[in-house]
C-alpha cells in the first residue's frame, strides 16, 4: 500500500513539471499542424464533395427545398464545411494521440528515471519494437473481449463493471510494460509483473475510469455545435493529461519496486571478497592431528 499511495501523490505532483504540461499541450499543436496542413491540400475539394453529397440524398433533396422556400438561403453552402469538420476532426484527433502516446511513454519514464533514480542500472530487457508489437497485440485481445462481451451489458451490473475491467487490463499490461522496457531485464520484469500483477492491475482500472473523463467533454463538443471548437481541444487536452498521469503512476510505481527488488537482492549476496565456509570432516581432521 505504502508503494501504491507513494508512487500516486508523485505522479500527481510531475504533472506540474513544465516538461509534462509541454507534452500534455502536443496534440493540440500537432492537431493544429495536420489541419492546417490538410486544409491546405484538401479543404476545397472536400467541401465541394459534401455538397455534392448532400444534394445526392434523395431524403435530403426536399428538406433543403422545404428549408429554402422557409427564407433560409444556401443551407448547404454553411452545412457543408461543418460535415467536413465533424468527419475529419476525429481522425486528425486519433492521428495525433497516437503520435503522442507513442512518444510520451517512454519520455516520462526518462524524466522519472532521470529526477528520481539516476543511479538505476538501464538493462534495457525490451526493445521499442517488442514493445510496439505486444501493445497492438494487448489493444486486439482487449477489444476482442469487448465484442464478445457486449451481450453481458445488458444485464445492468455488468455493464458498469466488464468495460473498466478490460481497459484497466489493457492499461495494466501496456503501461506497466513500457514502465520497465528501458531499466529491467526480462527476468526481473516477469518478476515484478508476477509479485506486483494485483496493485498494478488496480492503478490500470483506476486510470481507465479517469479516462472515461474526456468523453463527457467530447460528447457535448458534438452535441453543441457552438462550442465545438472549444469542447473538442479542451476534451484532447484533458485525455493527454490524463495519459501522462497514467504512465507517471505506472513508471514511478514500476521503477521503485524495481530499486527494491535489487536492493533486496544485492543483500541477499555475501560480500564480495569473503569466502564460503568449509565444512571439515571431523574424521579426516582425526586422521591429519587437527584439533
Amino acid at each position: 500500500m505504502r508503494l501504491l499511495l507513494d508512487s500516486f501523490w508523485r505522479a500527481v505532483a510531475y504533472c506540474l513539471h513544465p516538461r509534462v504540461i509541454v507534452l500534455s499541450v502536443a496534440p493540440l499543436i500537432l492537431m493544429a499542424v495536420l489541419a492546417a496542413g490538410l486544409g491546405y491540400f484538401y479543404w476545397d475539394p472536400a467541401v465541394a464533395w459534401m455538397r455534392e453529397a448532400l444534394d445526392a440524398w434523395p431524403i435530403l433533396s426536399s428538406l433543403w427545398g422545404w428549408i429554402e422556400r422557409a427564407g433560409a438561403s444556401d443551407v448547404k453552402a454553411v452545412l457543408a464545411p461543418l460535415a467536413v469538420v465533424f468527419a475529419a476532426t476525429p481522425v486528425i484527433v486519433v492521428l495525433s494521440l497516437l503520435i503522442v502516446s507513442g512518444l510520451m511513454a517512454p519520455a516520462l519514464t526518462r524524466l522519472v528515471g532521470q529526477r528520481r533514480f539516476p543511479s538505476l542500472e538501464e538493462k534495457k530487457g525490451a526493445s521499442f519494437i517488442l514493445s510496439v508489437f505486444r501493445s497492438l497485440g494487448m489493444t486486439v485481445l482487449a477489444l476482442l473481449a469487448l465484442i464478445v462481451s457486449v451481450p453481458l451489458w445488458l444485464v445492468p451490473p455488468l455493464v458498469l463493471v466488464l468495460p473498466p475491467l478490460i481497459w484497466g487490463w489493457l492499461t495494466y499490461q501496456v503501461m506497466s510494460f513500457d514502465a520497465l522496457a528501458e531499466h529491467a531485464s526480462a527476468e526481473e520484469r516477469k518478476t515484478l509483473l508476477r509479485a506486483h500483477r494485483w496493485p498494478l492491475f488496480g492503478i490500470g482500472i483506476l486510470c481507465g475510469l479517469l479516462g472515461a473523463a474526456p468523453s463527457v467533454v467530447w460528447a457535448s463538443g458534438l452535441l453543441f455545435a457552438a462550442a465545438f471548437f472549444v469542447l473538442v481541444p479542451l476534451a484532447i487536452w484533458i485525455y493527454t493529461l490524463v495519459f501522462a498521469f497514467s504512465a507517471l503512476w505506472f513508471a514511478h510505481y514500476c521503477l521503485d519496486a524495481l530499486a527494491q527488488l535489487r536492493a533486496a537482492r544485492a543483500a541477499a549476496q555475501p560480500p564480495a571478497g569473503s569466502l564460503p565456509a568449509i565444512e571439515i570432516d571431523p574424521a579426516a581432521a582425526a586422521q591429519w592431528g587437527a584439533p
